[in-house]
């Protein structure tokens, strides 16, 4: 529930950042917004390359995976990453 929460508010800053960019929300809101959003989807190009092994256990295209993580981040990989490591100690514990 909580990364849902926290998925659904990349999503706001990304639309807020867009409706910046379209001339909808005011300059002393949309340029901050804006620098934010790019500043996140930096660090989760930072992260996709510190994390691609988690990232290709994505059941879908690996092209997809990457955009997702692009997008939230560690909010993406993580449960991937969570899910390997109890499929491996799952499969040595038989």
């Amino acid at each position: 529930m909580a990364i849902g929460l926290l998925k659904i508010g990349c999503v706001l800053l990304y639309v807020a950042a867009l409706a910046g960019a379209a001339g909808l929300l005011p300059e002393a809101i949309a340029a901050p917004v804006q620098v934010i959003a790019v500043g996140i989807v930096l660090l989760h190009a930072l992260e996709l390359l510190f994390a691609f092994q988690h990232v290709r256990r994505y059941r879908g295209s690996l092209a997809t995976s990457v955009a997702l993580t692009l997008l939230f981040g560690v909010l993406h990989w993580k449960p991937l990453a969570d899910a390997g490591t109890r499929g491996r100690a799952a499969g040595t514990s038989s």
